[in-house]
């Protein structure tokens, strides 16, 4: 089948690993990815490539670049009416002017076309944003939603046709893989009076407020000298971070780095000892389903999130939950955790096997190929 992919999100190299699992299962693809994105708040992302085989990856010039709702592709009607795709796989949520563009684009050259949901609030979506949706709820063949509030949501509004809940990206368990124990890094930047090996807690991901990660320097306050803490990336509340570390005289426990590439995220991962995501509900957010979990996962990295949104879905009984801004209890599960190594490879196991099990690149990939084979068979819809 001849597949055509338009997703801002694949400038993420990591991510394209996925693509490579579907080019594998038979499928004629390309994927059309802005040169750039700019993320609100975090920076500029331009397009990696760093997994290629198989299938065409092709850059586009983007229109509101950073604008995640009213972004477009000027030259996506030349591209498409080329490639003539059988399926189109939008990789926008139903209300955004890129998804209205591109199903109008695809619907006029014949082709069976679906969405990708994250958006997990319901919200009334005043115009142009609800007349995108109505059409797109309208013509879609099938749509796919990340967890089940997005799922629900999209029937609320009016969806009524075939429904795929799936992640939007799996892991390779190959590249996201449990460290060698026999290569363990013991040249660690903090020093420990008493002696003991540092227990490294991590956070990967967006210095934002709704990430929670107050949260994680107040818990890590509480908690023995030998506890440390990497936090990795960019955003709006990094001054804030850093005058609070400062505040509590954390300074010489917390490693504070900026973003890696997503191909550095593996070795990033395994440095550590527990991987947390503390995320909070705000009124306009909560996490849609929080990939460094998985990945995380995969490698072996024990995992503690917050009860917000998708996170205990994603984590299951492979890992620690706790109420989303309790600062007890996540430093009392930290402190679980840093006590006890038994429990560490009781979760570590667990969820390796979780990933194996469900999120691997390829299982989703043939999840995918699943829906795309569906809606060939079935028609589009309208």
């Amino acid at each position: 089948m001849r597949v055509v992919i338009l997703s801002k999100a694949l400038v993420v190299g990591a991510y394209q690993r996925k693509l490579e699992e579907l080019a594998r299962l038979g499928v004629t693809l390309t994927a059309l990815v802005p040169w750039s994105w700019r993320e609100p708040r975090v920076g500029m992302q331009r397009l990696e490539r760093r997994f290629t085989e198989g299938y065409t990856l092709t850059g586009l010039p983007l229109a509101l670049n950073g604008q995640h709702h009213l972004h477009f592709y000027p030259t996506l009607a030349r591209a498409l009416r080329r490639l003539r795709p059988e399926v189109l796989h939008i990789d926008e949520e139903s209300f955004n002017l890129a998804t209205f563009q591109a199903m109008r684009l695809g619907v006029a050259l014949g082709a069976r076309c679906c969405f990708y949901n994250y958006a997990n609030i319901d919200r009334y979506y005043p115009p142009p944003f609800n007349l995108f949706e109505r059409y797109n709820l309208r013509h879609a063949s099938h749509a796919l939603a990340c967890n089940q509030e997005a799922a629900s949501i999209i029937r609320r509004h009016g969806y009524r046709g075939p429904l795929t809940i799936v992640p939007q990206f799996g892991v390779d368990p190959a590249i996201f893989a449990p460290r060698d124990e026999a290569m363990a890094d013991d040249s660690s930047p903090f020093q420990q009076s008493d002696q003991r090996p540092p227990f490294a807690i991590g956070y990967l991901g967006r210095l934002v407020p709704e990430k929670g990660i107050l949260d994680l320097v107040e818990a890590l306050a509480g908690l023995p000298p030998h506890v440390c803490l990497h936090l990795i990336g960019d955003g709006s509340q990094r001054p804030v971070i850093e005058q609070r570390i400062a505040q509590l005289g954390l300074g010489k426990r917390v490693v504070l780095k900026p973003a890696i590439s997503s191909t550095d995220v593996p070795i990033a991962l395994q440095s550590l000892d527990t991987l947390v995501l503390p995320s909070h509900t705000t009124p306009s957010w909560k996490e849609q389903f929080g990939r460094i979990l998985i990945e995380a996962m995969s490698c072996g990295i024990p995992v503690v999130g917050s009860s917000s949104g998708e996170i205990p879905y994603v984590i299951g009984d492979a890992g620690l939950i706790f109420p989303e801004g309790e600062v007890p209890a996540l430093r009392a599960m930290l402190a679980r955790l840093a006590a006890n190594p038994a429990l560490r490879t009781h979760f570590a196991e667990r969820g390796r096997q979780r990933v194996l099990d469900h999120y691997t690149q390829a299982a989703i990939a043939q999840r995918h190929v699943d829906v795309y084979q569906s809606m060939l068979n079935h028609g589009r819809r309208g």
